[in-house]
């Protein structure tokens, strides 16, 4: 079992003491961990990190409003069914509210006092840290990777903590980057009412890219999780060229993923 003191001799060995995270990550790549998830954030706040987690909540999202149907928007308009709890729900940045698929540490996250979370219904981001409030306070409907300009424009990191590309949600980023249309979903703002927001493409192609970023990435075993380290302006910068020179570089191994297709096309025609 590993525990306090492991997590914070990573840090301290790649140099992550004061920076901002961008962390994406699998609580059980690491093994036996005394304390959990709550111990990872602990020996990295100790260490005066500022942590940025997804923290995506997808059952608020609604269907469009009667008319509303962009074309090469990554759904299939005729297969549509709402959560029916999700008709009348509102997001809030007070609540806690998580898909189960974002995993342990970011509900831990959500679970600490002083976090803050970000104004998107379906994706947002939260952080804990000295940073946390600045960093997230970008984020909105509209600007969904609000987050990420900030941590491009001042020297953030985005650490992979036992997993894959297929989750590291800088690659949608670099997408917009990229030149690309975000997809469009519906959620209801603090009015009530059904407003548009932004979200990403389908993910599981991206380690199609792990060769473009191999050269800058660094990597450390803590526990039996591995940790991919990136300086996340280089990264981004590394996939935003990948995706120009080859855009079906991000396409997934399902010919028909309508997601994968219409992004490539451009994403949504506004």
């Amino acid at each position: 079992m590993i525990g306090y003191n492991e997590i914070k001799k990573a840090v301290l060995e790649k140099h992550l003491s004061g920076k901002t995270l961008c962390i994406h990550s699998s609580l059980k790549s690491f093994g036996p961990i005394d304390g959990g998830a709550v111990t990872i954030i602990n020996a990295l706040m100790d260490e005066n990190c500022t942590l940025v987690v997804p923290t995506f909540s997808y059952d608020f999202e609604v269907p469009p409003p009667h008319g509303t149907a962009p074309v090469q928007n990554g759904m299939d308009y005729s297969k549509i069914s709402a959560n029916p709890e999700s008709k009348s729900r509102i997001y809030s940045i007070a609540c806690n509210d998580i898909s189960k698929t974002m995993g342990a540490v970011p509900a831990a996250v959500l679970s600490m006092k002083n976090h803050s979370r970000g104004m998107h219904p379906l994706n947002s981001f939260a952080s804990v840290g000295p940073g946390a409030k600045e960093f997230i306070a970008s984020q909105s409907f509209e600007n969904v990777y609000g987050p990420f300009e900030k941590m491009y424009a001042q020297e953030g990191v985005l650490v992979l903590m036992g997993v894959e590309l297929t989750r590291a949600t800088a690659i949608h980023f670099a997408e917009k980057l990229a030149g690309r249309n975000l997809f469009i979903r519906w959620a209801r703002n603090a009015a009530g009412e059904v407003q548009e927001s932004r979200v990403g493409s389908c993910s599981e192609g991206f380690n199609r890219l792990q060769p473009f970023v191999s050269g800058i990435e660094d990597t450390v075993v803590v526990g039996n999780s591995t940790w991919k380290i990136y300086d996340f302006k280089k990264f981004v910068d590394v996939v935003t060229e990948a995706i120009k020179n080859n855009p079906s570089i991000t396409h997934c191994d399902d010919p028909d993923c309508l997601r994968c297709n219409d992004m490539l096309k451009g994403g949504p025609i506004l």
